[in-house]
Order: structure tokens, then C-alpha cells, then sequence
């Protein structure tokens, strides 16, 4: 029946159907053919999907995001990577991975970094000799730090349908982050190397004290975030509003950038990406009611179980699933489907759900930029102007690199978890 049920399902999804409807579709069509079984539980189960406090964080984080993204801090953010590692071998392609990685810490979400550092750094690596393709892999690839740097939302929802702590999820995602970020650091280093660019001068602590005093008021986000909720200040929901009043008053007040149309047409735009996020949250959310009601779930587990208990070998499977999954779906999408076959068997076979959580994060990440449905494929081609196949081109060396990462993860637990051990008791 479940082999059956995901052929279906797939079927579906390649005829072009949205993977909301899709997954609903499947559900509908499951249930009908169950007898005595009322289809009102469909629409009960996509509200029940959305009731979650921890979910609220989702629309603010995302309003958050796009309000730093406009009100000028992007920009600033980029002038003190560019300062710290732009005089290196390699630094306007360094500074690519560090802005990635700052406004990763900001944005939480992988295309809105890849438009934000891509806008301002795709023309200024063109012009310095750079490859375009390779330009563009690089800002897609590093652009999916958005979602393993926190605050991120694909840890939101994952802590929500694990039952973990999402303040851990966070802390772990650092070490996770700055491993991927230090594998494209090192072949930037390589490329440049191998291309003869030479570096260029340092400008001077004088500048470099200047840009990070003009961008300190975006600088002190994640530490204002992510302080206050070690610091047992406020939750992750109440983080991300206080992330929207902070970004709101500094594009408003501080940095002058934002007027009060413009407040309008983040609140507007963030309103659609929202609701774009949500209903495939709240279908996946059903889809996944169905798997485990219906026995499909615990029917998987068990069969995956039964070719093996080593953790190390379940490890590898879970990967290899997810990988598959991240070139189709969304992270959303994944996490809320897959997270309830893939927490019962790590569980049997004492994977700690904090470590796979990162696991996870990575590998959907790498999906973000893997074809055939990676997004951040289709953001690079258009803010490039170049067609698919040629993102495709520019992404596909760098997902070796992204997968070198992965490994790195999966077999270093500690790089992940020794932050959230040595800060939260009881992990």
C-alpha cells in the first residue's frame, strides 16, 4: 500500500499539479477509497496543521527578512565582508560566502539571500574576471546558508513536528553553517589561485571600524535574536516579532531607506510568500496525518528497520532520501512529510534528533540548488539573465563541494551539537 501511495503521489507532482494540491489530492483519493472513513477530516487536518505556536514564527521571521533586505542593510552587510576578506586571494568570491553567511543569520530564507548579496555582487565579480557560471553557482549554492545559518525557518518547523528545541536547532546550525561556509572558502581560495587574481590591498582599520560602526545596527539582529532566546528572554515566536519591530524601526528611523509605502509593499509581499509557504505546510501537514493514521508510516519504518539497525547505515538511507527529495520538493514540504518516517527510526537506533535535524537542514539545502526543481536554480537564472541550463551548469561543481559539507556533518556530530551541550542542559 505505501509503495503504491508514493507512486501515486509522484505521479501526480510530474503532470505538473502544485505540490499542495498534489499532496491533497492523494489524501482524498486514499481516504475514498477507505470506507466509512468522513472527508471532513481533510479540512480539519489542515487547519490542526497550522495550529501550532511555533509556526507563528514563520510570517514574522519571513516580514523580518524582507525589511532588512530593503531597508539598507544588506548593502552594509556586504561592505564589512568585503573589507574583512575582499584583500584576500579570492575575496570578492570570500565575500560572496561571508554575505551569504551574515545575511543568512538575518533572512532566513535561501532565494531572498541569493537576490540580496546576488544583486550587488554578480556584477562586481563579472566585472573582476570572474566566470559568470561560476559566479552564479556560488551565490546559489552559498545562498542556501539561509536556511542552515539560523534563524532559520525550515528549523522552525522541523523543532514543531519533532517535538525538538528549536533555540537548540539553532545553536546547532552555527557550527553546521560555518563548516559549509569553510569548504567554499577554501575552493575560492583554490580558484582564484588557479586563475591568477591576485589580491588586492587592504584599505585600513580605519574603514573597516567605519563600515562595521554604519552596519552595527544590522550586525546586532541575530546576536539580539538568538541572545534573547538563550537568555530565556523570549521564545523563537517572540524572537521573530521583536526581529520585525527592531528591523522596522531601523529601516524607518535609523537608516532612512524605508518610507511607509514601502513598509506597505513588504508587508504585502511578505503576505503572499507567506501564504505561498503555508498551505503547503498545512497540506503536508495532512498528507503526513494520513501516512501515520493509515499505517503507512510505521509499515516504512519497520521495513527500513528490518534491512538494518546500524545507525551509521540508516544515516546513509535517510540522506540519500532526502537528497532524491530536495531536487522535487521544498524543505517545508520535506520536513512535514518525511520527519514522521525518519524520527522513529532514528530514535530506534539512537540518532539524536538535534544532529538530524542539521542533517536535514544541509541536505535540503543542497536541494535548494540541484536540479531539476531546486529554487534557487530558477532566482539565479533570472537575476542573471541567463537561461536554466546555464544555472544548471553553474550550480552542478558546486554541489560536490555542498555534499563534501554533508559529510562532514554527518560524521562530526559534535560540530553541530557541541554549542546546544555546552549552553542548554539536559541534550
Amino acid at each position: 500500500m505505501g509503495a503504491g501511495f508514493f507512486v501515486m503521489v509522484s505521479g501526480l507532482l510530474t503532470v505538473g499539479l502544485p505540490i499542495f494540491v498534489a499532496l491533497l489530492l492523494a489524501v482524498f483519493i486514499g481516504l475514498r477509497l477507505e470506507n466509512g472513513t468522513p472527508l471532513m477530516l481533510i479540512i480539519q487536518r489542515l487547519f490542526s496543521g497550522l495550529d501550532s505556536f511555533p509556526l507563528m514564527a514563520i510570517p514574522l521571521f519571513i516580514l523580518a527578512g524582507n525589511l532588512m533586505s530593503t531597508g539598507g542593510l544588506s548593502q552594509r552587510i556586504l561592505r564589512v565582508a568585503m573589507l574583512l576578506v575582499g584583500p584576500m586571494r579570492g575575496g570578492l568570491a570570500m565575500t560572496t560566502v561571508t554575505g551569504s553567511m551574515f545575511f543568512g543569520a538575518i533572512s532566513g530564507s535561501s532565494p531572498a539571500t541569493v537576490v540580496s548579496i546576488g544583486r550587488m555582487m554578480l556584477p562586481t565579480m563579472t566585472e573582476q574576471g570572474y566566470d559568470k557560471k561560476f559566479t552564479l553557482g556560488l551565490l546559489m549554492a552559498t545562498g542556501a546558508l539561509g536556511i542552515i545559518i539560523p534563524p532559520s525557518i525550515f528549523m522552525i518547523v522541523y523543532g514543531a513536528v519533532a517535538g525538538v528545541s528549536i533555540g537548540a536547532l539553532f545553536m546547532a546550525g552555527i557550527g553546521a553553517g560555518l563548516v559549509y561556509g569553510a569548504v567554499f572558502f577554501g575552493y575560492c581560495f583554490y580558484r582564484a589561485h588557479r586563475d591568477g587574481l591576485e589580491p588586492k590591498p587592504w584599505p585600513g582599520l580605519e574603514e573597516l571600524l567605519t563600515a562595521v560602526g554604519e552596519a552595527s545596527w544590522g550586525l546586532a539582529i541575530p546576536v539580539l535574536i538568538l541572545g534573547g532566546i538563550y537568555g530565556g528572554v523570549f521564545t523563537p515566536t517572540e524572537a521573530a516579532a521583536v526581529a520585525v519591530a527592531y528591523a522596522a524601526f531601523v529601516g524607518l528611523f535609523v537608516y532612512r531607506e524605508l518610507d511607509l509605502p514601502g513598509l506597505w509593499k513588504v508587508c504585502v509581499d511578505s503576505a503572499v510568500v507567506t501564504a505561498q509557504v503555508m498551505i503547503i505546510i498545512s497540506a503536508a501537514a495532512a498528507f503526513s496525518w494520513y501516512l501515520t493514521s493509515s499505517g503507512i508510516t510505521e509499515s516504512i519504518a519497520g521495513g527500513l528497520l528490518a534491512l538494518s539497525d546500524n545507525p551509521w547505515t540508516l544515516l546513509l538511507m535517510i540522506n540519500l532520501v532526502v537528497l532524491v527529495a530536495g531536487m522535487f520538493l521544498d524543505p517545508n514540504s520535506i520536513v512535514i512529510i518525511l520527519v514522521p518516517l525518519i524520527v522513529n527510526v532514528a530514535r530506534a537506533v539512537g540518532i539524536d534528533l538535534v544532529h538530524l535535524g542539521v542533517i536535514l537542514c544541509v541536505n535540503c539545502a543542497i536541494g535548494m540548488f540541484t536540479p531539476p526543481f531546486g529554487m534557487n536554480l530558477f532566482v539565479a537564472s533570472g537575476l542573471g539573465n541567463v537561461r536554466y541550463a546555464e544555472a544548471v551548469r553553474g550550480a552542478l561543481p558546486l554541489v560536490w563541494l555542498a555534499l563534501l559539507a554533508l559529510v562532514i556533518v554527518n560524521v562530526f556530530p559534535e560540530i553541530s551539537l557541541w554549542l546546544p551541550r555546552s549552553v542548554m542542559s539536559g541534550l
